[in-house]
């Protein structure tokens, strides 16, 4: 059999295949599908340090190949989260990587000093793709002094495995991901949704009632691919890919250009099933073309 394992950093994942963040819910939710043990690593549904709800609908919608969201990252905080779905997950052997996010650095840090005590997380997953309010709203991740501010509070904060989703509504998101390095980050997951609008053309008014939402699914892939592949020669920390991966086929592609892991994300809503199968298909691969060790593949594009 090929040895799927990975490592990230001080983590050891049994495959490369993770779930992404927002469309998995918090793990316990698609229990009843399949044995999520069977998995690398969870990235939980995005926690506040207090309960939030979201936008009001229409607040996601279908696209040509793809999803166009707003959820505006309604999530149940992080005390909810610790008595309600890490008791569960605990039974389980998978890595919990938590994602979260705030709209201030002081909302990151009382979040981080808090999930610390959370027995069992593997991981912290950073958003910061979030609205800094005391800079007018500009994402934490589209400005390298915000980011830069950011990452590093929360580095002296804790000693867990820190991953940071970087946003790709960048000019360059190499710089984005050479700025946390520098800063302490273990990892980079990218990428994170792209800015996007869908309007009624009979009412010309948005769908969604956010006005933009992100957008996901196959219409990315080729760009996050090649955000990857850019970011993978342009730091030494381990880097996650994501965007539009549907099967073993998609996530071989993020692989070979430098992901040490991916994560599953809008296709979980085609197939909750779906990440048990691309495990399967990449072992058939690597089963196929004689490859021991996935590790071996890693970054291994051939360009000349």
């Amino acid at each position: 059999m090929p040895d799927l394992r990975v490592n990230i950093g001080n983590l050891e994942l049994k495959n490369p295949v993770m779930t992404a963040s927002g469309t998995f819910g918090y793990g316990v939710d698609f229990i009843d599908f399949f044995d999520i043990s069977i998995l690398g690593g969870i990235s939980v549904k995005g926690l506040h340090i207090d309960p939030k709800l979201g936008n009001a609908p229409q607040r996601i919608m279908e696209t040509p190949c793809g999803m166009l969201n707003a959820i505006g990252l309604q999530g149940i905080g992080i005390d909810a989260f610790d008595k309600e779905k890490m008791p569960i997950l605990r039974k389980y052997d998978v890595p919990i990587i938590v994602n979260f996010w705030g709209t201030t650095e002081e909302d990151y840090e009382k979040a981080v000093e808090r999930l610390n005590s959370v027995q069992g997380i593997a991981g912290l997953e950073v958003n910061v793709s979030c609205p800094n309010i005391k800079e007018g709203g500009m994402s934490f991740g589209t400005n390298c002094n915000s980011l830069q501010s950011l990452i590093k509070r929360i580095r002296s904060k804790t000693k867990l495995h820190l991953m940071v989703k970087l946003s790709p509504n960048v000019t360059s998101i190499t710089e984005m991901a050479r700025i946390v390095e520098g800063e302490g980050a273990n990892s980079v997951s990218l990428v994170n949704t792209f800015s996007a609008m869908i309007i009624d053309i009979e009412k010309r008014k948005p769908i969604l009632s956010n006005v933009v939402g992100g957008l996901s699914g196959p219409a990315i892939r080729p760009i996050a691919v090649k955000m990857v592949w850019d970011v993978y020669n342009a730091v030494k920390i381990p880097v996650i890919g994501m965007g539009g991966i549907m099967n073993a086929r998609d996530a071989l592609e993020f692989i070979i250009a430098g992901s040490t892991a991916i994560q599953i994300g809008t296709a979980n809503f085609v197939n909750p099933k779906i990440s048990q199968d691309i495990i399967r298909d990449i072992n058939e691969y690597c089963t196929k073309h004689n490859i021991q060790n996935i590790k071996d593949i890693i970054g291994s594009l051939n360009i000349n």
